[in-house]
């Protein structure tokens, strides 16, 4: 099998999909690996490394989609890129089709592609393999993030995200209890914020109190205690995601922000998939915030690039089984195999298999399993 790893081009996307140690355990198994030329240099991978690991450098992202069997990148693919695929092949890559074009879906469609979607991929215990890692990256930045946009040299209440005798500390507001928003509350409290938690299942609410030892304070995720909620907040870390790839609600409304201290600062973690907040947009890793009603908005879709060395050897050691699983059986037969695997399947052999893609964009949607017998 021919595996092909594409540079990213993206703006500020730094991360690479695999590491040289994770291309050179391919290639002992008996496997080929392209990939393209500075495909790894932000992440500080030298392309001499991936050569020494067993891998062929390739110059030109065409040259790397005409040789490979299975491509791999991170970024969802750019038209250029859905165009160059060849029909048939299998595609690694994070797509977020619910928030993408529909030429996107049109052209996996088309050339009858098995498109593997990264954020849906699931490991044994039911968890998103690949988002788990990533959360739990971004969640730590978040807090990061916040402590540095509530300086008051960068526009913010002038506010310390942390504790000090003496003084109330920052009220950090954490919508949603998943990965997420537990790495963000554990960083936040570490700091000596207080942490305010909603999220609509009594669960895992409980079991966040548990885990922080009923340091946070916690409420349902409904329209009342959110408006109270981040009316009172410094921060608010947007950490809300449905499963399947679904669109992100709006559960903060562009009247709760209006009301919000002025200074104060969002962190949308949520926009990958569209955003929890109202007045969010995506913007960039070189230009990450801005501001709306005197509320200093970050709401960078690849968070995790800002440390892309530790994202990307999070990410290829996620990776690296499942690759593993399709070298041993085949495509077909390890995606019968592993359910989690089959799960971030989107579309296969010119068929949609993502439900959330499928009422977005009106298109029939069949079940993977189905599709492979």
């Amino acid at each position: 099998m021919i595996f092909g790893l594409l540079k990213e081009n993206f703006v500020s996307e730094r991360r690479v999909v695999l590491t040289p140690p994770a291309v050179e355990s391919l290639v002992s198994a008996g496997q080929q690996v392209y990939i393209e030329r500075g495909a790894g240099l932000q992440s500080h991978f030298p392309d001499d490394e991936y050569r020494s690991a067993g891998a062929t450098v390739a110059y030109s992202a065409e040259e790397v989609l005409h040789r490979a069997d299975v491509a791999m990148k991170i970024s969802p693919p750019t038209e250029p890129e859905l165009m160059a695929l060849r029909e048939g092949q299998t595609l690694f890559s994070v797509l977020h089709l619910a928030v993408a074009r529909r030429s996107t879906l049109e052209l996996l469609l088309k050339k009858r592609i098995t498109a593997i979607a990264l954020e849906l991929i699931e490991n044994r215990h039911g968890e998103l393999a690949l988002l788990h890692v990533m959360s739990e990256i971004a969640g730590q930045i978040s807090i990061h993030v916040a402590a540095q946009y509530l300086q008051a040299g960068s526009g913010g209440r002038g506010i310390l995200l942390g504790s000090l005798p003496g003084v109330p500390s920052a009220t950090v507001v954490v919508l949603g209890a998943g990965m997420v928003g537990r790495t963000a509350a554990r960083a936040a409290l570490g700091l000596g914020a207080r942490v305010v938690m909603l999220d609509k299942d009594v669960k895992r609410l409980r079991d966040a109190e548990e885990m922080f030892q009923w340091r946070i304070t916690t409420a349902i995720a409904d329209r009342y205690y959110i408006e109270r909620a981040v009316q009172e907040a410094d921060v608010v870390i947007g950490a809300v995601l449905l499963q399947g790839g679904e669109k992100t609600p709006h559960v903060v409304t562009e009247s709760m922000v209006k009301k919000m201290k002025p200074g104060s600062v969002i962190v949308d973690v949520s926009i990958d998939q569209g955003g929890c907040v109202e007045t969010s947009r995506p913007t960039t890793l070189a230009d990450p915030v801005y501001s709306v009603h005197n509320v200093i908005h970050y709401c960078v879709p690849n968070i995790p690039s800002a440390v892309a060395r530790t994202a990307s050897i999070g990410l290829s050691n996620t990776l690296l089984p499942y690759l593993h699983e399709l070298v041993t059986d085949g495509v077909p037969a390890a995606l019968k195999a592993d359910s989690g695997l089959a799960n971030g399947v989107c579309t296969l052999g010119g068929q949609c298999t993502n439900r959330a893609a499928g009422r977005i964009f009106g298109v029939e949607v069949r079940d993977v399993l189905t599709l492979l017998r």
